[in-house]
């Protein structure tokens, strides 16, 4: 069987990622690869093809960056984007990440009768629009390709929502979301490589940890406010500024003596600044699983979210604190902090059985990708829980 992904996915396959998304369809891309099939991304962020260590081809589009630009979309890139995915005759094309373009390997592999997956990145893709306009849409400056490709984007996501052959999503708040729209899932948990996180058990953690973009979208404003209203404790923040409002709350913590701006860091040193934190504050008002979540509880420590609870697992599991917008909650939860082992085995455990990247997670995936291939023209199953 072939399967096809397409985005910026090299540098997470390079051991680089750009983005949590990305970093997830590698490990997708890996566990297809290590299962005995063929898989190729095409890849529009690389000069030159090439082949991963695990046989995964990995390939350019020509001529993305020619043309006029602002016309280029039009008269180089979706052309160039439809005659590449043609050119690899898959079995299964796999699309990630919120993009209008998607439509292009879905157009592909009605074409060539292929199976086409839409993987939900966040909760964004599945509530109703008015909640991501005050959410998403009015959090970002207004620019010309900010209305072009938001416009498209809700034109194609909800179609290929409906159309797709199989969707998956990231927890069971998403699939009871898209349930009431009449629309089958499948969930698959994010994954991770433990063998990348340090020792999980510390004697001694210092500081409470903010890990992502600086912006008004990951509410940031939030964050900088639990900061002001608590002098007695210290912070690191990882990630640079993304918006004006980032840059400005940026410079204002440059004189917190109680602040380490660490701006991006690589992975590996992201994920020793979490494993020497007491928590990790999440202030973001909506995500799918974030990533750094999961990151947080593989370090054994715990995670204190204004907003996010993906499938109320933090409140289930006991993994933190789920504050339902209320910083004072937060505030209350870092005065009473304290680190134990017994909190650390815990998390622990929680990813070891649900997010792991081990031979079940693979043949979790082998499986979903093998049904499909085998004539399913839909699969809904129950949580993989």
């Amino acid at each position: 069987m072939k399967i096809c992904f397409w985005g910026n996915v090299a540098g997470a396959l390079r051991g680089k990622t750009s983005g949590g998304g990305e970093l997830q369809i590698a490990f997708i891309a890996r566990a297809l690869a290590a299962s005995g099939h063929e898989v190729v991304v095409v890849d529009y962020s690389i000069n030159e093809d090439f082949i991963t260590k695990e046989g995964i081809k990995v390939i350019t589009i020509k001529k993305w960056n020619k043309g006029i630009r602002f016309l280029r979309t039009i008269t180089h890139r979706i052309p160039g984007l439809y005659t590449t995915l043609i050119e690899q005759n898959a079995d299964i094309y796999y699309c990630r990440i919120r993009d209008f373009r998607h439509i292009i390997p879905y157009r592909v592999s009605r074409k060539l009768k292929a199976k086409f997956v839409l993987h939900m990145a966040a909760d964004l893709d599945a509530v109703n629009f008015s909640e991501r306009l005050r959410k998403f849409y009015f959090e970002k400056p207004a620019t010309l390709w900010w209305f072009f490709s938001g416009l498209l984007v809700e034109i194609v996501y909800p179609y290929l929502l409906r159309h797709a052959d199989l969707v998956l999503v990231q927890h069971k708040g998403q699939q009871d979301i898209l349930a009431k729209k009449k629309i089958d899932s499948v969930i698959f948990f994010n994954v991770i490589d433990l063998s990348n996180i340090p020792d999980y058990h510390k004697s001694f953690r210092k500081d409470f940890t903010y890990v992502g973009w600086l912006d008004k979208r990951k509410g940031f404003p939030d964050f900088f406010n639990i900061i002001m209203r608590s002098p007695q404790h210290t912070f690191k923040i990882i990630g640079p500024p993304r918006d004006k409002t980032g840059e400005y709350y940026y410079a204002k913590l440059k004189d917190f003596q109680n602040v380490k701006l660490l701006g991006g860091l690589s992975h590996l040193r992201t994920l020793k600044e979490i494993s020497d934190s007491k928590a990790l504050i999440s202030t973001s008002p909506m995500e799918g699983f974030p990533n750094v979540f999961i990151e947080a509880w593989a370090c054994g420590i715990p995670v204190y979210s204004l907003n996010v609870d993906p499938g109320s697992v933090i409140e289930k599991e006991g993994l933190g604190v789920i504050a339902n917008g209320n910083t004072e909650i937060i505030i209350a939860a870092m005065n009473n902090h304290e680190n134990t082992y017994d909190f650390a085995e815990k998390a622990r455990h929680y990813i070891e059985l649900n997010h792991e990247m081990n031979q079940g997670r693979v043949d979790e995936i082998n499986n979903i990708f093998t049904q499909l291939k085998d004539g399913k023209e839909r699969i809904f199953q129950e949580a993989l829980l």
